[in-house]
């Protein structure tokens, strides 16, 4: 394993075709090859639309089983160009079953899937109604760049996540999201989402001395209403002490840059925030509140 690689985040918007959606997604992963990239992450759900705006059985037509369809698809293209590559699908594992999955190819194999454990249900975010919560715990995935921990999008809000994944050997969290506001928002309710956003998964790179990688969407997609959903964009990668490597505005775009994982002992040391973690202390976090 190498300390410096090479990581781009593929910022799409989408449409209703799931093939041309594919088609998209390949091309611009080969892009990203070609741009030197050794990990590619692509956005939560890529292959369809942004489908939990509504509660509606249909959608179901669109999950697949792993291995499958997609990951033959996407593996065949991790292989051929030597990569080891992030995608997230609409997982069937069962009649009934349906999960929000990752999984992360590596050079045509699969290394390890992630079920999103954090499942919100919200006003144009319904996913309680399609998705059963992860079961598989926090487990980060050895990949031959290193081990990842994989979260997915509302993921991003719990602290105790991240925690347990860098705990348990993550160098690199990685976030494949949707998320984004109604355009009827007011402008300063649209500032103050989207800088916590950013803010609180800063937070986890430094909290852990870890490096994090958030990868959005973009584009209005309208499923339930006239106004649909703005995706923000702003896809970045940040540091183990949380400072921007690079970010993305709201346009297509790929988020690349390299990183060296020799960061991570350099800033735990002087920021040894695990050595001071008050272990023999910390049991009231499993209530749910007092």
């Amino acid at each position: 394993m190498k300390d410096k690689i090479s990581v781009a985040l593929i910022q799409n918007s989408y449409e209703e075709s799931v093939e041309k959606n594919i088609d998209k997604n390949i091309s611009k992963i080969k892009e990203a090859q070609k741009m030197g990239a050794d990990f590619v992450s692509l956005s939560e759900l890529h292959n369809s639309l942004y489908f939990c705006q509504r509660e509606d059985t249909e959608f179901f037509k669109l999950a697949e089983e792993i291995p499958g369809k997609s990951t033959e698809i996407y593996g065949r293209l991790s292989k051929e160009l030597n990569i080891t590559l992030l995608v997230s699908l609409f997982e069937k594992r069962a009649r009934g079953i349906f999960h929000n999955t990752a999984l992360i190819l590596d050079r045509g194999e699969i290394a390890g899937l992630y079920r999103k454990m954090h499942i919100p249900d919200d006003p144009g975010f319904y996913e309680k109604f399609y998705f059963t919560p992860g079961d598989i715990g926090f487990e980060p995935i050895e990949t031959s760049l290193g081990t990842i921990g994989v979260l997915i999008c509302w993921d991003q809000w719990f602290p105790e996540a991240a925690r347990i994944m860098c705990l348990k050997g993550a160098e690199l969290l990685v976030y494949p999201t949707a998320i984004g506001w109604a355009p009827s928002d007011p402008t300063e309710e649209k500032s103050r989402q989207l800088e916590a956003w950013i803010n609180i998964q800063r937070s986890h790179a430094i909290a852990n001395g870890v490096f994090v990688l958030s990868v959005n969407r973009t584009g209005n997609e309208k499923i339930n209403n006239d106004e649909g959903i703005d995706f923000w964009g702003n896809s970045f990668i940040c540091g183990p002490q949380g400072e921007i490597v690079k970010k993305a505005n709201s346009e297509e775009t790929i988020t690349f840059a390299e990183i060296d994982k020799e960061r991570i002992d350099k800033v735990r040391q002087i920021w040894p925030f695990f050595r001071d973690r008050r272990i023999d202390e910390y049991e009231d976090i499993l209530n749910r509140f007092f």
